[in-house]
C-alpha cells in the first residue's frame, strides 16, 4: 500500500472514531478520490475497514462484526492474492471469455485485465462487477437475481442455466476451504450452483486459493480438487487430492 492510500484509509478511520457509518460516496469525497480508488484502497488494506451495503464501517465495531466476520477473513493475505492473480493472468488470452468467481481473492486479477484486449468478465459478484465496469474496453455480463450483501453476490434459480447457455474460456473460481477428502466448499449456500455451472461449461476451470484455506473444510461443499484443471496456489506441499481422483494441475506463486 502507498503512502496516499495509507492516509486516505486513515482519515476514513478518524472519521467513524465516533461509530456509525459513511456511504461510499461521502469516502469518496472526503478523500477527494473516486469512489473506484476508494475501494483499490480497502482491498489493499488489513481489513480495518469493510463495505456493507455501500456504506463504509469499521470492522471492530461489534454491531456490524457478526455480519461480516467471512468478509475480514477474506480481506487478508492480501500480498498473497496479488501474487496468486498475476500467475492466473498468464492464463488469459485476447478475446476471451472469463467468469470471476466472488470474494476478494479474485479482486487483484480485474488489474490484470487492462491490457489484455476483447475480454468479456462474466459475474455475479458486485464488488467484481463494480471494478469490472471501470475498464475500457472490457464487456460486463453481470448476472442478477437476489442480492446477498453478506458475500456482496447475486442469486437466482436460473442463474445456472444462464451461465451453461455462455461460451466461457476459463473460470477463475476461488474458495474458503480445500480439502483432499472432503472436497471444495464455500461459506454460503447461494454461491454453489453459479461455481458449479462454471465448473461444468468453461473450457479451461482454475481454481486460485491462498495457502489458509489449504486443508480447511466450510459448510458448502461444490467441487472436487480433481474438477479443476489447474490450481494456483503459494505452495502445493499442503495440497493433495482423494485416492484414486486425477491431480490437477499446480502453479505455484
Amino acid at each position: 500500500m502507498n503512502g496516499r492510500s495509507a492516509t486516505r484509509l486513515a482519515r476514513l478511520k478518524d472519521a467513524l472514531s465516533g461509530g456509525g457509518t459513511i456511504h461510499l460516496s461521502e469516502a469518496a469525497r472526503l478523500c477527494g478520490v473516486s469512489e473506484m480508488t476508494v475501494r483499490r484502497d480497502l482491498a489493499a488494506s488489513e481489513g480495518a475497514l469493510m463495505l456493507m451495503g455501500g456504506r463504509l464501517v469499521r470492522t471492530d465495531d461489534p454491531r456490524y462484526a457478526p455480519a461480516y466476520d467471512l468478509a475480514v477473513q477474506q480481506d487478508s493475505h492480501y500480498p498473497a492474492k496479488q501474487r496468486l492473480c498475476a500467475r492466473a493472468a498468464g492464463f488469459i488470452e485476447p478475446g476471451d471469455t472469463l467468469f470471476i468467481d466472488c470474494g476478494t481473492t479474485l479482486m487483484p486479477l480485474v488489474g490484470q485485465l487492462a491490457d489484455k484486449p476483447e475480454l468479456t468478465v462474466v459475474t455475479y459478484a458486485l464488488n467484481v462487477a463494480n471494478a469490472v465496469s471501470g475498464l475500457e474496453g472490457v464487456r460486463l455480463v453481470l448476472l442478477g437475481g437476489l442480492y446477498h450483501d453478506v458475500s456482496q453476490t447475486f442469486a437466482d434459480d436460473a442463474m445456472g442455466d444462464a451461465i451453461r447457455r455462455l461460451g466461457i474460456n476459463r473460470a477463475f473460481l476461488s474458495a474458503a476451504g480445500v480439502h483432499a477428502e472432503r472436497g471444495v466448499s464455500c461459506f454460503h449456500f447461494h454461491e454453489v450452483a453459479p461455481k458449479q455451472a462454471a465448473i461444468a461449461s468453461a473450457a479451461q476451470r482454475l481454481l486460485v486459493v491462498d495457502e489458509s484455506k489449504l486443508g480447511a473444510i466450510r459448510p458448502a461443499y461444490f467441487a472436487r480438487l480433481s474438477d479443476f484443471d489447474v490450481v494456483i496456489t503459494e505452495s502445493d506441499a499442503k495440497l493433495s487430492t482423494a485416492a484414486g481422483e486425477p491431480r490437477p494441475r499446480i502453479v505455484a506463486a
